[in-house]
């Protein structure tokens, strides 16, 4: 292994962790114990994800705790407290009651980082409706596609918003019956079928009771792209609440006091689990940034809010590098006291640069659109492994799953086999954590397919050390087989990255008539760096003194604008099709370069 381990202190630490004896815990641990953390609705009615984010802390007497502070884009500033949220979303939900839209139903929001978005979570919570987030910068398609298939009943959104990317496909989505608008409406509301959101609020009772809820009544749905082209929804409940708090605490080590900010848009699910939920149920402040990446203004608003806690994504951390470390030192980061990152496999070279430029470690962790919540994570008091996805949460049972040459998990009078430590397979964990998805919206046979010997498949292909750490090795469908050997794109990747040309890597298997498959990267370059043939030889030697001949990739292309998702994601797949003239499926999550 090329990286050390980053050893953590035992001792003076400025909060002690909330997870310090990690064995202990998971020895100890119930899901009835962490669900006593929650109050649970008044009388004994059930769990209510947006009672326990909100509206318990005002019961508590901390009405007055600053829940969100929001920066506009443009410079505005605004902060609610727990109070301000729990009325303004009593009269959310009062207005949906208002307009008979029953528990249950869909409401989708398309809307920007700003607080009718966290308003409208809560609101359509406390309506036991159910809550589904578009990202903003989806196009009508996309969007026309979601709304069908979640038979959206209620869409928040904004004018300018509505105009560009909801008029067009109205007719489409017959289901869509109430369209509600975030700020004014510049025409007659009734000649398009809108309303304005803040005429329904403001005739809204200020106070909403919210009614008996199962855990186990749908609360958010959420949707993931498929190979195939078709959007999954994927279903959580009101019981989701007890798996964000319990996250929030270890993988997050939220503390009383904390200010923490996601840096991910709502519209995607660590946006809401994390950008929402998480936070609130700690009863801490939020941050929320309406603005675009800049790294400056991050920096500024991490000095300015003095963030204690930052959760951001691998792909966020590869741009802040490449501006360099004075940007960085040219504000006072001190407040940070953890820093996490998700949505992809971080990079080694992002671990270490956290700790030389931040002060601090990145702390690297694991989870899907499916399970709701962080699985597995590199813990505030634990060692890390730079690369490593970390450990499992206490609660969470991982294994990984062999597979055979076709992807099949071979499965014995119902019982699955195991990898060894150290041998690559497919992570499986064990159902039964509070934020599993309970099903795919109107697909329920999809959905029976994820689940084999009693686990549920993730489709990620990884490989366990003797220590218990999980390293990523690629997506069960990215992986190369080549003369023999199966080579993670991941690794490959980070391999390339590590020279100072390379802004960002994919790499996808390739036919070959010898080997089967050959790797072939394209890299994306730093500003300064030209697309030579002499750079390209030298990213060769680079990588195969790094991977040896078998792993390293065999060609490289340079390409300026390498497909990824709008939360940042390399489309390995989209690379393969352009690559071999195959159908790409579904663009909707594609970030637009043009």
């Amino acid at each position: 292994m090329r990286w050390g381990t980053i050893r953590k202190p035992s001792v003076a630490w400025r909060v002690t962790p909330n997870l310090v004896d990690y064995d202990a815990v998971c020895r100890s641990f119930t899901w009835d114990d962490a669900r006593t953390a929650l109050d649970g609705l008044p009388g004994g009615r059930g769990l209510n994800i947006a009672y326990e984010a909100v509206d318990r802390h005002v019961a508590a007497g901390n009405g007055d705790r600053v829940a969100v502070r929001w920066r506009g884009r443009h410079g505005a500033r605004e902060e609610w407290t727990y109070a301000q949220l729990s009325e303004r979303s009593d009269r959310f939900a009062g207005a949906l009651r208002a307009m008979s839209v029953q528990a249950g139903e869909r409401v989708f929001a398309l809307l920007p980082r700003i607080p009718d978005l966290y308003v409208a979570a809560l609101g359509t919570l406390k309506a036991r409706c159910v809550f589904s987030p578009l990202f903003a910068a989806f196009g009508p398609q996309p969007i026309a596609q979601r709304l069908h298939i979640g038979q959206g009943r209620v869409l928040v959104t904004t004018e300018s918003l509505y105009r560009r990317k909801v008029a067009g496909i109205r007719e489409s989505v017959p289901d869509l019956t109430h369209v509600l608008i975030s700020g004014t409406w510049s025409a007659d509301p009734a000649a398009a079928g809108v309303q304005e959101l803040e005429t329904l609020l403001n005739a809204a009772p200020t106070e909403f009771e919210i009614e008996p809820t199962d855990p186990e009544d749908p609360a958010l749905l959420h949707f993931t792209s498929g190979t195939t082209g078709t959007p999954k929804g994927a279903v959580h409940v009101h019981a989701a609440a007890v798996m964000h708090h319990h996250t929030g605490r270890y993988a997050l080590d939220l503390h009383p006091g904390d200010v923490f900010w996601c840096t991910a848009d709502p519209g995607w699910v660590t946006g809401t689990s994390y950008g929402i939920f998480a936070p609130l149920l700690h009863g801490i402040t939020m941050v929320v940034d309406e603005g675009e990446f800049d790294a400056d203004r991050w920096y500024g608003i991490i000095e300015s809010e003095r963030v204690s806690v930052w959760y951001t994504a691998p792909t966020a951390v590869r741009m802040l590098m490449k501006t360099g470390s004075d940007v960085a030192l040219a504000h006072d980061l001190t407040s940070l006291r953890f820093v996490a990152s998700v949505g992809e496999p971080l990079n080694p070279e992002g671990v270490l640069w956290g700790q030389e430029v931040l002060g601090l470690p990145i702390h690297d962790n694991w989870w899907q659109t499916e399970t709701g919540g962080i699985m597995i994570a590199n813990f505030a008091a634990l060692d890390i492994q730079p690369g490593s996805m970390g450990r499992p949460l206490p609660g969470v049972e991982a294994t990984v799953l062999l597979r055979d040459a076709h992807g099949r998990i071979a499965v014995h009078d119902g019982v699955v086999e195991p990898a060894p430590p150290g041998e690559e397979g497919e992570l499986a964990l064990r159902p039964g954590w509070p934020s599993m998805f309970r099903t795919y919206l109107g697909d329920e046979e999809r959905y029976r397919d994820c689940f084999v010997g009693g686990w549920y498949r993730t489709g990620d292909l990884v490989r366990r050390g003797d220590d218990g750490y999980f390293w990523f090795v690629g997506r069960g469908d990215d992986v190369i087989k080549s003369a023999g050997h199966l080579i993670g794109p991941f690794e490959v990747e980070s391999a390339l990255m590590e020279h100072p040309a390379v802004a960002e890597a994919g790499v996808i298997g390739v036919p070959d008539p010898v080997a089967g498959e050959a790797v072939k990267a394209f890299v994306s370059l730093h500003r300064g760096y030209q697309p030579t043939d002499e750079l390209r030889l030298e990213l060769l030697g680079f990588a195969r003194s790094r991977l040896g001949a078998a792993v390293a990739p065999k060609e490289i292309a340079f390409d300026p604008d390498l497909p990824m998702t709008k939360s940042g994601k390399i489309m390995r797949r989209v690379l393969k099709a352009r690559e071999l003239g195959l159908p790409v499926g579904d663009l909707s999550t594609l970030e637009e370069t043009s």
